[in-house]
């Protein structure tokens, strides 16, 4: 299977109403944006044409419109991106990128928490192998 291709930011603000909807045509897309970006209907259309190029989102004609899908999961994208950041800005070193994204903004109790949850889950899953 191909890399998944890197979305510019642009194209992850379009993911983003794909991956919180499901499923969507142009317009639905575009008026869900429009909360936070002020682009027009053709520039929405254009950036999904090019998307669907890329491979990341489907296209499916229903009738005279088309429903739009993200191609991989939100979880996958995610994955895809922090790895890639690790590895182009941090040389591959995960504790570097953690260190780092830490201290470069105000991290909540509960989100410390959870971070304490998995670390505590990823030791002991690395202690059986």
């Amino acid at each position: 299977m191909p890399p998944i291709p890197r979305p510019t930011d642009a194209e992850l603000a379009i993911l983003r109403v794909l991956w919180a909807r499901g499923p969507s045509t142009v317009r639905e897309v575009h008026t869900d944006m429009a909360d936070t970006r002020t682009v027009a209907y053709t520039t929405t259309l254009k950036l999904l044409q090019v998307m669907t190029a890329k491979g990341l989102v489907t296209r499916e004609a229903r009738g005279p419109q088309h429903i739009y899908r993200a191609r991989h999961s939100e979880q996958l994208m995610q994955r895809r991106l922090v790895r890639d950041l690790v590895d182009r800005a941090f040389g591959g070193s995960t504790s570097q990128f953690v260190l780092q994204a830490l201290a470069s903004r105000r991290t909540s109790p509960g989100e410390l928490d959870e971070i304490r949850r998995l670390l505590d889950t990823y030791g002991k899953d690395t202690e059986e192998e």
